[in-house]
């Protein structure tokens, strides 16, 4: 469709068919937002005057009807259909690498149904995470997934990539909430998994769309998990005297099935920053925790009291409840501006999860390998420790570089350099390639080295559910349309 020739006038026709004429985009200066992200690249090529990828059309449909007619269609000419949602993921997840059909999915935003005898909530994929929780709230519900990307992404958008929200460690991530999905698959056909997601029925398919970014098909509609409105809701704050003793009273803990909301438990580096910044404490050592329960009060008191035992017998220094708070209040802050991190600074987030025993080692040998390989580039390096589980914990790390090259050709090498060695430690220490923010462009060349033999399994999917890879091309490991 690059050359609008006849036959591009004749497939646009057929779209605003579909969709209606108003909900079909064309004009460029419409298209642009939609080859962008927050990933480091494409807002890099923009800056320096270039243009990323670009869709050919942009089509908006309202109805799961729509969406299964539109991807028929794309079927029979074979043009790739990337999905959209909120446009707030990282990794250029819905980056159009081989142009075509951006699906925004944005106008299927109703909740369906709010269900308070079970504790559930069916909603359309499209709908805004910050819209669904005001309305759940109303009803005296909330959805737990509180990501920093609430107010711009959407239902469909969290469990795409599988995606954390700040309090992960107590009630899971999308895919531990979400029940059953109805998807549209690559020929267009509209499905529905099973109406529980633990069962014997065979192997369960509802995880395999889930964390697939629409490369086996679009989520077009869930049922998840919902939670009342907690009793009370506490925080506390600890300085330990290092990063050790920090993550063994997390580990601890969280083998306790204490059943802590957040633990957050920054390194050396961004602790002495944050407890200065916060506390007004002159820190030059140790380790800053925040650590929060909710629930029923009686129950969050036994909890509290167990939890800090274990952090006050491993060292921690009691700093009280107003930092806790405080961070609760103001957690979504630094994921906008002017404290987000933004050009001209190259920077990434090079998250990874593993079990607690690898997870330290895994840290010191990433650290010790960016500063000392890009060391002209004055690479600094730091994490927090989040998302934890009772087997393992997430290191949320980063990476910034002041003074990138101006040349776009040359800073996307030494991007592409710093995430290369990054993903191998990750892998070589017993960690993967990514723990909530999915994979999208940008570590999609790791997938296949990270699954080994076993890719063959996930190729063999996406080869019968989608032989001429139309869905999403370019991602998860797939290559090119065929």
């Amino acid at each position: 469709m690059k050359n609008i020739n006849l036959m591009s006038k004749m497939i646009l026709h057929e779209l605003e068919s579909i969709v209606g004429g108003g909900n079909v985009i064309t004009a460029e200066a419409d298209l642009v937002p939609y080859s962008v992200d927050f990933f480091w690249v494409p807002r890099l090529l923009i800056d320096r005057g270039g243009l990323p990828p670009m869709p050919d059309v942009v089509v908006l449909p309202g109805t799961v009807d729509e969406v299964s007619a539109v991807v028929k269609l794309a079927n029979i000419y074979h043009i790739p259909v990337v999905p959209w949602g909120g446009g707030s993921g990282s990794q250029g997840g819905t980056m159009p690498m081989y142009g075509g059909i951006i699906l925004d999915m944005k106008r299927l935003n109703q909740i369906i149904e709010i269900n308070t005898f079970d504790g559930t909530v069916t909603a359309l994929a499209g709908i805004n995470g910050y819209d669904l929780e005001n309305a759940l709230n109303q009803a005296g519900w909330t959805f737990p997934h509180y990501a920093a990307s609430v107010h711009s992404a959407t239902l469909g958008g969290y469990l795409a990539c599988r995606g954390s929200g700040t309090v992960s460690t107590k009630y899971g991530k999308a895919e531990d909430m979400v029940l059953s999905v109805q998807v549209v698959l690559p020929n267009g056909d509209i499905i529905r998994t099973l109406p529980v997601p633990n069962h014997a029925a065979g192997p369960g398919i509802l995880q395999l769309f889930v964390g697939s970014e629409g490369s086996f098909g679009i989520i077009t509609e869930a049922t998840m998990r919902l939670e009342q409105i907690p009793e009370v809701r506490r925080f506390r704050s600890y300085l330990f005297p290092n990063m050790k003793a920090g993550l063994e009273a997390g580990r601890r803990i969280m083998l306790d099935r204490l059943q802590p909301l957040v633990i957050r438990l920054y390194d050396e580096r961004s602790t002495i920053k944050t407890v200065r910044r916060v506390l007004g404490i002159e820190a030059d050592e140790g380790s800053y925790m925040v650590i929060g329960f909710d629930g029923w009060r009686d129950i969050v008191e036994v909890q509290e009291r167990h939890a800090f035992d274990i952090c006050e017998e491993l060292g921690g220094e009691d700093l009280g409840e107003e930092a806790g708070h405080q961070w609760w209040e103001h957690r979504y802050d630094f994921y906008f501006p002017p404290k987000v991190l933004d050009l001209p600074w190259m920077f990434g987030t090079l998250d990874t999860v593993s079990t607690f025993e690898k997870l330290e080692p895994l840290y010191w040998a990433k650290r010790k390998a960016l500063e000392e390989r890009f060391k002209e580039w004055d690479l600094f390096y730091y994490a927090h420790f989040s998302h934890w589980y009772p087997w393992g914990v997430m290191a949320y790390d980063r990476f910034i570089i002041e003074n990138p090259p101006e040349d776009p050709d040359e800073a996307l090498a030494l991007h592409n350099e710093v995430w290369d060695l990054a993903v191998k430690i990750n892998l070589d220490y017993g960690g993967v390639i990514n723990e909530h923010h999915g994979v999208g462009l940008k570590l999609a060349r790791y997938v296949r080295g990270q699954y080994g033999p076993a890719f063959q399994v996930l190729e063999g999917l996406k080869d019968t559910l989608d032989p001429h890879n139309l869905m999403n091309p370019g991602k998860m490991g797939f290559g090119p349309p065929r």
